[in-house]
């Protein structure tokens, strides 16, 4: 199974699980997968079926967004990371 990194401020929803094996052929299907296990995650990373825009997900070192998005295909020996937007300034 692939598995997905969870950025600290999330891993009060994994019960603190801070790596999580997911099943799927997609990011779409991982991510999916990871919410059926851990549904109160799915607020903070989808507005209704979209994800969330300050979400970034990462195959390896690769934004998946210059991949093919959520379609991109994973295998299982694949590890992935979600990596919340940072704002702040001046």
């Amino acid at each position: 199974m692939a598995s997905i990194k969870i950025p600290t401020p999330l891993r009060a929803y994994t019960g603190g699980e801070a790596k999580i094996d997911v099943a799927g052929k997609t990011i779409a299907e991982a991510l999916n997968n990871l919410v059926a296990q851990y549904p109160d995650l799915k607020p903070h990373l989808f507005n209704g079926d979209e994800l969330r825009s300050f979400v970034n997900i990462f195959l390896g070192s690769e934004d998946v967004r210059f991949l093919d998005g959520l379609d991109t295909e994973i295998t299982p020996e694949d590890d992935l990371r979600i990596i919340p937007s940072i704002a702040g300034g001046y």
